[in-house]
């Protein structure tokens, strides 16, 4: 029997997984998966050890506020995969996290793969020697990796992004809009996307409220969504409104058809920025952080943008507002330009269209197929599909 162990991190490590694991299963029926799970995770089928939520921390300075936690649960997982010696180990995403574990399992003897690339090309390019002995392969989602890495002397495969799967090329928004409720009509929809996790909630819901009632004196018939993850942060979420006066409904878990149903968003940066490259909704983005992580970002980040579609690009089509460019009244008016200029909306769109191309590739398959070669080429011990017993 096949045993993987998985360790994933984050909202869009969940979905991740749950990708990876039904490409297993749909290869290897009967594959033990043990995991650090989230709810997608948990619904594609796994033992899970421990939940991602225990990873829900942003920024540089709150990590270290975490650390001894962080370090006890990191120590307890590696404690628990060398007792049960998986025939591949899989971390996704979280480096910081993980790295330190994959680097364990690999010097017992159990191959180590990554998935999600660090972003070492953007900042932290010192963590690559560390990479390089704790990961035996890596799969990365955009294609532009697997050349840094192989200058670097990591082995690395393009595997692509499940969400360029998940999400039709073309978005039916009238269909969208039905499946969330909202009544047809002419009237704009906004949606405002502030974050998966407490922290990121928390500094940019009061931001996104504020905006929208801005945009409100500009366009007083338009319709507000609101995604957020769980019923914890809908509760937050509609006293905050209701003291903001703003009308809007609220959407639990379901940020794609958000973004389908919507004519513009606003959002934090994310994987919720490729979320609304992929349903084609023109979007601006914004997000703050402690002042200290900012001013430490400031000084290593290398990259020229935050959203993943404007750094896959190479070019801004999603407008970005950092810190102190992060007002009201900059976002409301960012958002009102996407709805009154249709010339834009259409080049935006085409634009996404080149990425969500770029990035199908049907990603859980190929990296179950990248794992399944790995483990032929290190002659593990289990008997894989198409395999002489």
């Amino acid at each position: 029997m096949l045993r993987v162990g998985i360790v994933a991190g984050e909202p869009s490590g969940d979905q991740l997984g749950a990708s990876l694991i039904q490409g297993l299963r749909e290869r290897v029926p009967d594959v033990q998966i043990t995991a650090m799970a989230g709810p997608q995770m948990r619904r594609a089928g796994c033992l899970e050890v421990a939940g991602i939520e225990s990873l829900s921390v942003m920024g540089l300075v709150e990590v270290m506020r975490h650390y001894p936690r962080l370090r006890r649960l990191r120590n307890t997982l590696l404690q628990q995969f060398l007792e049960l010696k998986p025939d591949v180990f899989v971390g996704i995403d979280v480096p910081d996290f993980v790295l330190h574990m994959e680097r364990k399992l690999k010097a017992a003897g159990i191959p180590t793969v990554h998935v999600v690339c660090p972003q070492v090309w953007a900042w932290r390019a010192g963590r690559i020697p560390a990479m390089r002995r704790a990961i035996t392969r890596l799969l990365t989602l955009f294609p532009f990796e697997t050349t840094f890495l192989a200058a670097h002397g990591i082995e690395a495969r393009f595997v692509g992004h499940p969400l360029a799967d998940r999400i039709p090329m073309e978005v039916d928004r009238a269909a969208a809009q039905a499946s969330l409720g909202l009544t047809p009509g002419n009237a704009p929809v906004v949606v405002l996307l502030p974050g998966s996790r407490r922290q990121e909630t928390q500094l940019h819901l009061p931001l996104f409220l504020a905006a929208a009632k801005v945009l409100l004196l500009r366009l007083p018939d338009c319709r507000f969504l609101l995604g957020v993850v769980n019923e914890s942060a809908a509760q937050q979420a509609t006293v905050l409104a209701a003291r903001a006066g703003i009308a809007l409904q609220i959407v639990i878990g379901q940020s794609i058809a958000a973004l389908s149903a919507a004519d513009a968003a606003l959002c934090v940066s994310g994987t919720i920025t490729l979320e609304a490259a992929l349903t084609k909704t023109p979007t601006v983005v914004a997000y703050k952080m402690s002042p200290v992580t900012y001013a430490l970002l400031r000084r290593l980040v290398r990259v020229n943008y935050i959203a993943l579609p404007n750094l896959l690009l190479g070019t801004p089509v999603i407008p970005e507002y950092i810190q102190a460019e992060a007002t009201p009244e900059n976002l409301a008016t960012a958002l009102f330009d996407w709805l009154r200029d249709k010339a834009r909306v259409l080049a935006f769109r085409s634009e996404c269209l080149r990425l969500h191309q770029m990035l199908r590739n049907n990603a859980g398959a190929a990296a179950a197929e990248a794992i399944l070669a790995l483990l032929r080429e290190q002659a593990v011990r289990v008997r894989l599909p198409g395999e002489k017993a």
